[in-house]
């Protein structure tokens, strides 16, 4: 499962650097959490959510990020900012890139500012 979730995280962060975000990290655990990767744009610190979906049976890549895991994502991010507090300035947004399908499928749908 481990190997699955790096391969789509590193397709997100081509995806991204492609898009002109810069790569600041990857995989920032906490104990609450897990960030994917951590981009930056212009002056926007970006904290990404990379989910991956093979089928719909569960629901689609997008769905999953839900209420908890959001939480979860705004409490790891907040930890980030206090271990790195040069960041702290710099305002900050989530977004989400979703892949749905096998893993032939290489197009993103990507979420800027999918949640607050």
């Amino acid at each position: 499962m481990r190997k699955t979730g790096l391969l789509w995280e590193r397709r997100a962060e081509a995806f991204l650097s492609q898009q002109g975000l810069t790569f600041v990290a990857r995989n920032f655990r906490v104990p609450r959490g897990e960030i994917d990767l951590v981009m930056q744009e212009a002056h926007h610190l970006v904290f990404v959510e990379v989910r991956y979906r093979a089928r719909s049976r569960h629901g689609n890549a997008l769905g999953s990020v839900t209420p908890v895991k959001q939480r979860k994502l705004r409490q790891s991010a907040a930890t980030f900012l206090q271990r790195y507090p040069s960041w702290k300035n710099h305002p900050c947004r989530f977004d989400v890139i979703a892949y749905d399908g096998g893993v032939t499928r290489w197009e993103p749908v990507w979420i800027r500012a999918a949640f607050e």
